[in-house]
């Protein structure tokens, strides 16, 4: 299977497994990886995602053999191009648990999670520029909005890339972990989140996500209506009910 689905509990762990190709996103990958995410996001009893590869390879980018006699027309219907605005459309947190090179649409895989948890091994970039064409998944808009557009523009303009340390210092990743530890904190991460109530995760992801893609004042609208969506859930009861009661809260995603 290229790509390896496993469930840990509340959390589902997809990992890329095109070891000959350096988990190169070719076409079959990005359609079973769409639907094994599409598939979990519509089971409530999956509340986070783990998204991994290899110790050597999260992955290496597109699969450039495939790309290079791609026609005009064949690049406008290629699943890469469906590919991106699904996996933005996942409710449910996506955590990227990245080990090795994630590089151009490997970094854009990276960037298009919630959070990400690196290997100190990890190395980051967007080498485009090398191949004559762009970032195409997103990843001049991402990136931009992560790191800045002072250093997005170095990073696409001459193909440079980071390693786990500077990605962290620059806000693109959210832990280091040792080399032989990476995933075992992508989940541990991830089952942290899944025990938080499954409602109130879905709407703050929404709105966080709100502020990168509207202005000041329509995010604050917008958060505020996401606000009272879960003031009229269950869980907020029962986890209010358990801050005064002093007890742990079941939540169950009502």
């Amino acid at each position: 299977m290229i790509v390896e689905a496993e469930r840990r509990g509340a959390v589902g762990v997809a990992r890329l497994n095109r070891p000959e190709a350096r988990n190169a996103l070719s076409s079959e990958l990005m359609e079973m990886l769409c639907e094994v995410a599409e598939a979990w996001d519509r089971d409530p009893d999956v509340r986070a995602i783990v998204i991994a590869g290899s110790d050597e390879y999260f992955a290496a980018g597109a699969d450039i053999k495939a790309m290079r006699d791609r026609t005009f027309q064949e690049a406008l219907s290629n699943p890469f191009t469906s590919f991106w605005p699904r996996m933005a459309a996942i409710k449910t947190p996506l955590i990227a648990a990245v080990s090795g090179y994630a590089l151009g649409g490997g970094c854009e895989l990276a960037l298009i999670c919630d959070m990400i948890v690196a290997s100190e091994t990890a190395e980051f970039g967007q080498p485009e520029i090398m191949l004559g064409i762009i970032p195409g998944g997103g990843g001049t808009q991402r990136l931009a909005r992560v790191v800045g557009k002072q250093r997005a523009m170095e990073l696409v303009l001459t193909g440079r890339r980071i390693d786990a340390q500077d990605a962290f210092r620059l806000g693109f990743v959210n832990r280091v972990a040792k080399k032989r530890e990476w995933l075992d904190e992508a989940i541990e991460l991830a089952e942290v989140v899944a025990r938080r109530p499954p409602l109130a995760v879905r709407l703050g992801k929404q709105a966080v996500l709100a502020a990168d893609e509207t202005t000041l004042a329509a995010g604050l609208d917008h958060e505020r209506r996401l606000y009272e969506l879960s003031m009229a859930t269950e869980d907020r009861v029962e986890g209010m009910s358990a801050f005064i009661e002093k007890r742990k809260p079941d939540f169950r995603g009502r």
